[in-house]
């Protein structure tokens, strides 16, 4: 295994992923005219390979492969090599993602698509073990050359199966959404739970925060017990299983087994981020103090381990160190007794140091399974005394555990997931009024300001911190995900601020959307703009996955924007949105599920909130205390203009008015008065 003396053509990237294949023997290049032409001038196949930089298999792939002088020599001999970080450019994986399973069923990462010269896909697959890899070439590139004709052939079929993909025709439903079977979805939606471990019933065990979320908005409005029962069981297995870390907090990506045990150890921002607004979200509802815990380590990781100094948020921590999978995050029984001595017994008790924890080579996972209560009453100790103890030793193992090499970083700063981060602080802020997490939301703000948005209304996709001098600028346009998430970051940051420069903000983010991203029925909207290069498609992202579909969000936030501004053709249009993936919704609503919060938000009696008065944002804490997804808040300390606001402000008064079905009642001084209010609606 050797790397190049001389770097290759990814060195000037700003990708931390890019960055890693610098000094491959491959003559990797990056996306781009330099790499395409090539490809079309010298007539060779493209070998497009996309991973990320915390992705393990992605990186045994390297070690395997493109760090081997045979395998490169193939490599470079018979194609233009092209390696695309997903992260930074999600169309691209999109695309090639859909090809690879069009021909084999499955996806992942590594992602490897072989093309013709013209970017048609004639091969592809995930990770490949090395003598395999350089069969395949070998195979795959004398096709190309004895049957061109086949080759053009097979390209043309399968690219017209990934423009297919996800194109939206009209069904024959009702042109109604009051005639969901919110219920009956729920029931067979609830036949896949697990019912004792929490979750999906299957493994590998991936958090999904939407479909969480999903569920604590259908317990909301129908009062289902079962659901209710489900989704609590699956927020404390997940806080007390393996992939979340019990030291330092912050989740993993998921974990391997059914039983949330053991994580794949890379940790996301954009799925710590939904977590923090579900377990947010879930406190409001059940004053569960396991919640808050959760959230406040989350975020304290956060703020330790993926802020940058300017306020940006990095986007992941590798799953391996010293080239070895969760070796920064599990430890051996002698480590735990040096640095503990007498209390490491009760320190194993708490976190299953035993056989429950064993993972490999002598290491084990910390995780929980019982209470503080029954581990207190067990050891004869108050729990203040148990959760004292136990914060002490952790600390301690923190200390211990900051000495180690630490997990790579990837510090690329992607602008929709630093929104989703950014709503998180937001919505943790609302729910616990700790100002420092709205001092950490305002200063994320002005990061995304300063260093996303271009011309006041178009946003750029990802930059590195500007403090690293080198390639920090923003040179990828932005996708619907950034206009979508960020639109809802500013919507709830106006909530919490009451500063309505942030709802201007994401007004006129949106009309830069309906723009530049609008499909030709003006329905549903492209993942990418009409300033984007032409690709071999042009994709839609309606099903929702770890991240919910761009245009599922759109919806949603055409909904809040119009009712804020009273924009009555954004609503049309988020019902409109909503009526085309109804049989979606209905049929597989796991996959659907931010499309089924619309539908709920839009036929569930959604009321809207008026606090105004020099003491309004106050106001709002209250209020925010409490979970009420019927309800779309608005707020104003000062005289406002806009139309929820307007000539509702009276001076040194503080004013709650409750609005239904276009109609308001009288203003009240109390948020006891609006609950009665609604109670009585």
């Amino acid at each position: 295994m050797k790397t190049a003396a001389e770097p290759n053509a990814l060195i000037h990237s700003s990708s931390p992923y890019l960055l890693q294949h610098a000094y491959n023997p491959v003559k990797w290049y990056p996306w781009g005219k330099e790499a395409l032409d090539k490809a079309k001038s010298e007539n060779k196949l493209l070998l497009i390979s996309i991973g990320y930089s915390a992705c393990h298999w992605c990186h045994v792939m390297e070690r395997e492969s493109f760090e081997n002088e045979e395998v490169a020599s193939v490599m470079n001999k018979f194609f233009v090599c092209i390696k695309v970080d997903r992260e930074e450019r999600p169309d691209i994986d999109q695309i090639y993602m859909d090809a690879v399973q069009l021909m084999t069923g499955r996806g992942g990462w590594p992602l490897n698509c072989i093309t013709l010269p013209d970017q048609r896909p004639i091969y592809g697959g995930t990770y490949f073990p090395r003598d395999q890899w350089q069969s395949v070439l070998v195979q795959i590139a004398a096709f190309f050359r004895n049957d061109p004709e086949k080759c053009n052939e097979y390209a043309a079929e399968l690219t017209a199966g990934i423009r297919q993909v996800e194109i939206v025709k009209p069904k024959n439903t009702s042109e109604s959404l009051e005639d969901i079977p919110f219920s009956d979805m729920l029931d067979r939606w609830s036949k896949q739970f697990d019912t004792t471990e929490g979750g999906n019933d299957r493994s590998p065990k991936f958090p999904m925060p939407d479909q969480f979320r999903y569920l604590l908005q259908h317990w909301y409005f129908f009062k289902d017990e079962n659901c209710k029962t489900h989704l609590q069981l699956s927020l404390r297995k997940m806080a007390y299983g393996g992939i979340y870390d019990q030291l330092g907090g912050g989740f993993s990506r998921y974990s391997v087994d059914a039983y949330w045990k053991v994580p794949h150890f890379e940790k996301m921002l954009y799925d710590n981020a939904q977590l923090v607004t579900l377990y947010s979200e879930a406190w409001q509802a059940f004053k569960d103090p396991l919640y808050n815990d959760i959230v406040l380590e989350t975020l304290t990781f956060i703020q330790r381990e993926l802020t940058s100094p300017t306020g940006g948020f990095y986007s992941a921590l590798d799953a391996d160190s010293e080239g070895v999978e969760g070796l920064f995050y599990t430890w051996k029984k002698e480590e735990l007794s040096e640095i503990l001595g007498d209390h490491a017994l009760l320190f194993s008790e708490y976190y299953n140091v035993n056989e429950l924890g064993f993972w490999e080579d002598d290491r084990y996972i910390f995780l929980r399974n019982e209470s503080d209560e029954i581990i207190a009453k067990r050891n004869n100790i108050s729990v203040s005394g148990l959760r004292k103890s136990i914060t002490v030793m952790k600390e301690r193992l923190m200390e211990r555990r900051a000495t180690r090499v630490r997990p790579g970083l990837d510090d690329k700063i992607i602008c929709s997931w630093n929104a989703l981060m950014l709503k998180a602080f937001c919505d943790a802020y609302l729910a616990f009024g700790n100002e420092t997490y709205l001092q950490s939301a305002l200063t994320n703000s002005k990061f995304i300001l300063e260093n996303f948005v271009v011309h006041t209304n178009q946003l750029m996709h990802s930059c590195k911190d500007p403090v690293s001098g080198k390639n920090s600028k923003a040179i990828i346009n932005g996708f619907l995900e950034d206009y979508v998430f960020t639109i809802e970051a500013f919507i709830r940051l106006y909530q919490v601020t009451m500063n309505e420069d942030n709802l201007q903000f994401a007004s006129r983010l949106m009309q830069y959307c309906l723009k530049h991203f609008s499909d030709d029925s003006e329905v549903l909207f492209y993942f990418t703009s009409d300033q984007d290069e032409m690709l071999i498609a042009r994709k839609m992202e309606l099903q929702d996955n770890v991240i919910p579909a761009s245009n599922a969000v759109m919806a949603q936030q055409l909904l809040q924007l119009g009712i804020h501004l009273e924009n009555q053709e954004w609503i049309n249009r988020s019902r409109k949105m909503v009526l085309l993936m109804k049989e979606d919704i209905v049929q597989n609503t796991p996959w659907f599920c931010r499309w089924a919060q619309v539908a709920l938000q839009l036929t569930q009696s959604v009321s809207e909130l008026i606090i105004v008065g020099a003491k309004a944002d106050k106001k709002m804490l209250e209020w925010g205390s409490m979970y009420h997804p019927s309800v779309t808040v608005a707020g104003s300390m000062i005289s406002s203009n806009l139309p929820l606001l307007r000539g509702r402000f009276v001076k040194n008064e503080d004013l709650f008015y409750y609005c239904k079905d276009k109609t308001c009642q009288l203003p009240v001084k109390s948020v006891d008065d609006i609950l009665l209010m609604m109670s009585s609606n």
